[in-house]
Formats: structure tokens, C-alpha cells, sequence
């Protein structure tokens, strides 16, 4: 693995350990020539689904972009990385669960909504406001309401 801080290839595995319900190995490496520490994930590589777009192309799926919507939605939040990982998995094990070559990213989108919903409002309404393509004050309104009335169901506060 090559170091981050300096480029060296010769490291050393300080710590590992299984993470995210034993889907992912995390270790802890230290570079031999500039002693920094930094740390790497082992996943299972999956099959290469493709994502179908609305507009009918398909690209391959990309953990990185699911993430990168998250972070972005998450941006200045109360939100950990840990937790916007930990919501990835459960998207990723959502959809990938019944074993499929294709995926509607309208079915990724939904599914990354209803856990951002549960995890934070503002971050909830952001990316409901890009995925949802608001055109207008209304429709942006009317998403709210819809979020105010669940928690009103739910006996939730606002957050």
C-alpha cells in the first residue's frame, strides 16, 4: 500500500479488525520510511451492477458517488463520517440484496432518503431537494410539510 504522506510502497499492519457487521476489514498501517499512520478498508468487491439512469443509460455502480451525495447532503451537519458510512452499508445492503444486474437509481435515491430522513432532517430535505429536482419555493415547501406531519405521526420533534 502506498503511503499517503511520502509515496513509499513498504508499510506495516499495526492494527486490524472487522468492522461494518464483518463486511469490511479495517486496518491501521505505519509507513517504515516516514512513520505516518493511516488507515485502509478491505471490502468484498461485488459484482458490477449497473446503476440505470431515468433517462435509460446505465453506468456501473459506484460506492464513491452514493458518498459523495451523502457528504454533500451532510455538509456542516452533526454527522459523523462513521454514520454516513454505516447509512451507505445499509443503502448498499438494501438494494444489493436481492442479487440483480441492474438498479434504478430511482430505488438508490429513495433508499438513501428514508435513511437520511432518520438521520437528519436538514440533511433529508438537501438531498431530497437535488434528487427531487425542486423547481420551486412550493414544491420545497410541501416537501417540508410532508417531513413536519411524519413527525408529527411519529411523535418525533423537528430537528
Amino acid at each position: 500500500m502506498r503511503c499517503p504522506n511520502c509515496g513509499h510502497l513498504e508499510d506495516k499492519v499495526v492494527d486490524s479488525r472487522s468492522t461494518k457487521e464483518g463486511a469490511a476489514i479495517r486496518r491501521r498501517r505505519e509507513c517504515l520510511s516516514c512513520g505516518h499512520r493511516f488507515t485502509t478498508y478491505e471490502y468484498v468487491e461485488r459484482t458490477s451492477a449497473l446503476v440505470v439512469k431515468k433517462d435509460g443509460r446505465r453506468q456501473n455502480y459506484d460506492r464513491d458517488r452514493l458518498l459523495a451525495g451523502i457528504l454533500q447532503a451532510c455538509h456542516k451537519r452533526p454527522v459523523t463520517r462513521e454514520d454516513i458510512d454505516a447509512l451507505a452499508d445499509r443503502v448498499e445492503a438494501r438494494i444489493f440484496a436481492p442479487a440483480r444486474e441492474e438498479i434504478p437509481s430511482q430505488e438508490i435515491g429513495e433508499a438513501v432518503m428514508e435513511e437520511l430522513e432518520q438521520l437528519d432532517h436538514v440533511a433529508y430535505v438537501r438531498f431530497a431537494s437535488v434528487y427531487r429536482s425542486f423547481r420551486n419555493v412550493s414544491q420545497f415547501m410541501d416537501e417540508l410539510r410532508g417531513l413536519l406531519e411524519r413527525d408529527a405521526e411519529g411523535g418525533r420533534e423537528g430537528e
